[in-house]
């Protein structure tokens, strides 16, 4: 399998160091380059040619959101994941206006940041659970309550929760889609947390309820 080639961009020196090692335990992840500015991420990524940019939304000089905006109308193919402490709708917003695939959360658990970059490496989006939750729900209100009902999330997720729903174990899901149990866990708990579910019996009753699976399953 191809590794997947990613440039850290922060301008604190300990985070980058912080992410470097979390990468760095992550089969097929490979970090090529650091960037501590806008305009350091622009040169890096026509240098090194990253598939995954990790961008700290605020930086010196040139922001994430800038940065963002200026990588992909010169390199399209690359991949933005934003970091930020920030979880409000209009910071997002900006971001996935500016191009960004994600939105992680730096207060996000480890396996959260592989979970981001095996989404938009498959070319899917990815937001942290709460700051998804928040979107939609902000979009149900202004349009009257209209938002799509399996909007929050991603395709990796209702795929998990129609096989939840189905009765397939956790064993069963993660052979069938050649994850790890542990990994099925944290996307079974993000769908809870997503979706404001609190038990395996409720997410089967929302997706008979969302049409994903029928009554008689």
């Amino acid at each position: 399998m191809k590794r997947l080639r990613v440039l850290l961009a922060d301008d604190h020196t300990l985070v980058r160091a912080g992410l470097r090692s979390l990468l760095q335990q992550m089969e097929d992840v490979e970090v090529v380059a650091e960037a501590q500015d806008g305009r350091q991420v622009l040169a890096a990524a026509a240098e090194h040619r990253p598939d995954v940019v990790l961008m700290d939304i605020s930086m010196s000089g040139m922001n994430g959101l800038e940065a963002t905006l200026k990588l992909k109308k010169e390199r399209p193919e690359v991949r933005v994941i934003i970091l930020s402490m920030h979880a409000t709708e209009e910071y997002v917003l900006q971001a996935l206006r500016a191009g960004a695939s994600g939105y992680l959360l730096k207060d996000s658990a480890p396996l959260e940041l592989a979970l981001a970059l095996q989404a938009v490496a498959r070319g899917e989006p990815y937001l942290s659970p709460p700051v998804s939750r928040q979107v939609v729900e902000s979009y149900a209100q202004r349009t009257g309550g209209g938002a799509q009902p399996l909007a929050a999330l991603t395709p990796r997720q209702r795929e998990i929760l129609q096989l939840i729903a189905e009765g397939n174990s956790t064993k069963q899901i993660a052979g069938r889609l050649a994850l790890s149990v542990k990994t099925v866990e944290t996307h079974r708990s993000q769908l809870m947390e997503r979706l404001s579910i609190r038990d395996v019996p409720g997410l089967v009753r929302y997706a008979i309820r969302h049409g994903l699976v029928s009554a008689d399953k």
